[in-house]
């Protein structure tokens, strides 16, 4: 990973960084922690820096999200739609819940897209339900930019201020990013126990 990251980046420069944060926001299980970390890193060893790696690293998030953006209006929807009609009956879901759940999403879009850029891996999928749910997409692209450019910037600056033991930034935030993930799914248990009931009821 390290040798395909310095290839990219001394190739390609800040052209380099935005390619592959646009990649992680479209395939998720690139990380942009390492990313961003060795961005960081990689200031200090070339002629980069942490501003530029921070913005051309935003450009291609926002990219990427506005990608899954457009799917989300496309596709998402339909895809949503099938799911439920297919394997909803498992989870007592139907097609109101659907509905319900794109109207609570109107109501929060705001808080929901904004505090997702710092939820690793909801950080990229926040943009398919912000598209089903037709978010406004200045609104959209407003909130994805500043949500984007604080966390990309951090994780820059920490990794040039780590320089050589930027590795040590990426084992912090797969910390935080396992403690994030044991809330998430305990929330979604708790949530579907709730529906469950209410269902039953």
């Amino acid at each position: 990973m390290e040798s395909l990251l310095t290839y990219i980046i001394n190739s390609f420069g800040y052209l380099g960084i935005a390619f592959l944060m646009a990649l992680e926001n479209v395939f998720p299980p690139i990380p942009s922690e390492v990313v961003l970390s060795f961005s960081g890193f990689m200031t200090t060893q070339s002629n980069l820096s942490v501003a530029g790696a921070a913005i051309s690293a935003t450009i291609g998030s926002v990219g990427g999200a506005t990608a899954l953006y457009y799917f989300g209006i496309s596709q998402g929807q339909k895809r949503m739609e099938k799911a439920v009609d297919k394997w909803g009956h498992i989870f007592r879901l139907d097609q109101e819940d659907l509905r319900k759940y794109n109207d609570w999403f109107s109501k929060y879009e705001i808080g929901a897209v904004l505090v997702s850029r710092f939820i690793p891996l909801m950080r990229s999928i926040i943009s398919i339900p912000a598209g089903m749910a037709r978010m406004n997409i200045l609104l959209f692209l407003a909130l994805t930019t500043l949500g984007t450019l604080i966390w990309n910037t951090v994780l820059v600056y920490l990794g040039a201020s780590a320089s050589g033991s930027w590795q040590t930034i990426v084992e912090y935030m797969d910390i935080y990013s396992k403690i994030i993930y044991a809330i998430l799914i305990a929330v979604v248990i708790i949530f579907i126990f709730i529906l469950i009931i209410r269902k039953k009821k």
